[in-house]
């Protein structure tokens, strides 16, 4: 059993918790329980106030399970939209009805989509949630204008890239979004814009994590109030990013400055704002910084060319979150996390 409070954050979406949990035990030999796993997903359960909304879902794996799971009642899946209205999918040749379908018999109207991660036909995806988006959510209908703003749109994950056990890294999310972002902007001319942005590197991720390991603390007995988080990761555009972000998060948290980092129009920013203003209320203030550990064993490399390419400060993050290079600088560097763990004992003078 792990005796240091500690969350294991990923962006992956396509599980549920519990299965992570019992991933990540497997693989280090630790009891891992669910309350220390943070999947990209995770904090969308604090953004109640679309929960009672009607949301489409876009990813992989259980994600009607992990909606209702988050607190969403009532959700529909692509492949739900895709069955109502079977003239809208019509790039695959082979899927096209040969028949023209009678009209969708109560189908409910769409009121918010959930990207939970990349799906597995981009092209039925991104056309779908187009339609909605286009339609107000009713996309058997003919709006003479198209509306805008938009349906609120939750995305978790915004990694372009991720390291899989090709050579070169894969495309993530992020990539996906990029071309939904650029879809919307070419057919309306406006841009497309986010209720929120979670995973890493978003603020209130870091936010989310700090609140359990605050949890985890409290219900081990530590009497001393945690003063420093140690973030470590593979990915400079993600981990290390969300890590510098929120450190310059925490130093402006206490100059009662809610956001650090983030340009967004204000009505984008209201409910992510209220979900960091929540979280603040329920975490004690105690962390004053949070310092990122950077391994070799993953996207960076720390020689060749995935070092020099990041060295070369190509921004792979989100078209929402500004571009400071200096965020991509680790406050670490080390070959691999058990390094970074003794790093971590050391800093904190702990045996």
């Amino acid at each position: 059993r792990l005796r240091v409070p500690v969350v294991f954050l990923t962006n992956a979406g396509n599980c549920l918790r519990s299965a992570k949990a019992r991933e990540v035990s497997q693989a280090l030999g630790l009891e891992v329980s669910p309350e220390q796993v943070i999947l990209s997903h995770s904090p969308l359960q604090l953004f109640s106030q679309f929960h009672q909304r009607c949301m489409l879902v876009a990813g992989q794996g259980p994600v009607e399970e992990n909606a209702h799971n988050l607190g969403f009642k009532h959700v529909v899946t692509i492949e739900a939209l895709r069955k109502a209205y079977p003239l809208l999918d019509m790039v695959d040749l082979s899927r096209r009805p040969k028949e023209l379908p009678p009209p969708p018999v109560g189908f409910p109207t769409v009121e918010g989509v959930i990207l939970f991660g990349e799906p597995v036909r981009w092209e039925t995806s991104l056309q779908l949630i187009a339609d909605v988006l286009l339609s107000n959510g009713n996309p058997g209908a003919e709006l003479q204008e198209v509306p805008y703003p938009h349906l609120p749109i939750l995305a978790c994950n915004m990694d372009l890239l991720w390291m899989a056990e090709a050579k070169m890294p894969r495309f993530g999310h992020g990539t996906f979004l990029l071309c939904l972002e650029s879809i919307y902007k070419k057919v309306t001319g406006r841009e497309l814009k986010y209720e929120a942005l979670i995973g890493k590197p978003s603020p209130v991720t870091y936010r989310y994590a700090q609140y359990l390991i605050q949890q985890q603390a409290e219900k081990q007995g530590w009497k001393a109030p945690i003063r420093r988080l140690y973030a470590v990761g593979d990915n400079p555009m993600s981990d290390i990013y969300g890590a510098n972000l929120y450190n310059n998060y925490l130093k402006s948290a206490q100059q009662n400055q809610v956001q650090a980092g983030v340009k967004r129009s204000p009505q984008a920013a209201s409910p992510q704002a209220e979900v960091s203003l929540e979280l603040r209320n329920d975490c004690n203030n105690s962390v004053e910084s949070c310092e990122s550990i950077l391994v070799c064993t993953g996207v960076y490399r720390h020689n060749g060319a995935v070092a020099k390419q990041t060295e070369e400060t190509v921004f792979h993050g989100h078209r929402d979150f500004c571009f400071d290079p200096s965020l991509l600088q680790a406050s670490h560097i080390v070959q691999d996390v058990d390094d970074a763990v003794q790093l971590a004992f050391k800093k904190e003078n702990w045996s």
